[in-house]
């Protein structure tokens, strides 16, 4: 049995918790806020977990094997928070070769690009990002393994050591840091941070029924860098576009209206002003500066740090876990 800290509590972190509790080991999870913490960079309704990746086989399988952890997840918490609505792309329609078409007709109230169709991935879906949260501290917290400890914020890491603000200070076999963001501000790992608005409508009443069947659409707007994720369980409408996303220094919070606005003439939907804008949220994401990727460094045999995520790095949770989890068993 190893032990292990796990700083920050959002996905990354409490997936990586689960799985080595599962493995038998002892595990001290921290927040600096509550757990779940709804300002963390995980919490949100929903988030995309796409599994094709055409032309690219070996993303293709890993994500694959993702969707399937996702599952096992689910088993294990007892609570369902995946939704297999598919995924369709916009694709250029002379493109296609092998892919599964859908006729753009059949999505009427998306509004695709000029010259292309839909591109279907049948086995992506919406992961429900909060109700996960929810069910895996409630698990954690119970697990006799498992300390989790928020409102903990951490001074700074080191190989095997972490020293908390109030002057705690823990050892471990392996520290593992997952704070989102502000992991480069305990670790000197380079990264580049990025804002991104998104908007939460709800669709107008006699839309409803149609949205609750509705697929994840992706490769809108006028450069086709725009998506929405469809309402559900709960959840709203949510769209974004990768023209909403700019390069920050820090994560303080700007004017987002200029940012909304911009969105909002987005060519993504059919009758855009029949839809209510209920929310709109800043998100924020790291990324490997040369990349535009993620990262996930093992800065030592005790010191692990996933400074940046990417723009899919919820849906990869698990697969993270499992590499940590895999180089803990090799090295036992």
């Amino acid at each position: 049995m190893s032990s292990i800290v796990v700083v920050g509590a959002g996905v990354t972190g409490m997936v990586t918790a689960i799985e080595c509790a599962r493995a038998g080991h002892r595990v001290t999870l921290l927040d600096r806020g509550p757990i779940p913490n709804p300002a963390a960079t995980s919490a949100d309704q929903h988030r995309a977990l796409r599994v094709q990746r055409p032309g690219d086989p070996v993303m293709t399988a890993q994500m694959a094997d993702a969707r399937r952890r996702w599952l096992d997840l689910e088993s294990l918490l007892g609570r369902r928070f995946f939704r297999q609505v598919g995924i369709v792309t916009a694709w250029p329609s002379a493109e296609t070769g092998s892919l599964t078409v859908v006729d753009p007709e059949k999505l009427p109230h998306v509004r695709f690009p000029a010259g292309t169709v839909g591109v279907l991935d049948p086995d992506a879906g919406v992961l429900l990002a909060d109700r996960f949260l929810d069910a895996a501290a409630a698990w954690l917290k119970s697990h006799p393994l498992v300390t989790v400890k928020p409102e903990s914020p951490v001074k700074f890491v080191a190989e095997h050591w972490v020293s908390l603000v109030d002057g705690t200070a823990l050892g471990a076999d392996v520290v593992v840091v997952a704070a989102g963001p502000w992991s480069r501000e305990l670790v000197d790992v380079p990264v580049k941070l990025y804002r991104q608005t998104m908007v939460y409508l709800r669709p107008p009443a006699d839309l409803a029924a149609w949205w609750d069947h509705a697929p994840g659409v992706g490769g809108l707007g006028a450069d086709c860098r725009a998506w929405l994720l469809p309402p559900g369980d709960g959840t709203l409408l949510k769209i974004s576009s990768d023209l909403v996303c700019r390069h920050v220094d820090d994560t303080n919070a700007g004017d987002a209206t200029t940012w909304v606005d911009r969105l909002l003439t987005e060519p993504i939907l059919s009758e855009m002003d029949r839809y209510q804008v209920v929310a709109a949220k800043e998100c924020h994401y790291a990324a490997d500066p040369d990349t535009g990727g993620a990262l996930l460094n093992n800065v030592g045999p005790g010191l692990w740090v996933r400074p940046a995520c990417g723009g899919s790095g919820f849906a990869a949770a698990p697969l993270v876990a499992h590499t940590i989890v895999q180089a803990m068993e090799a090295t036992g």
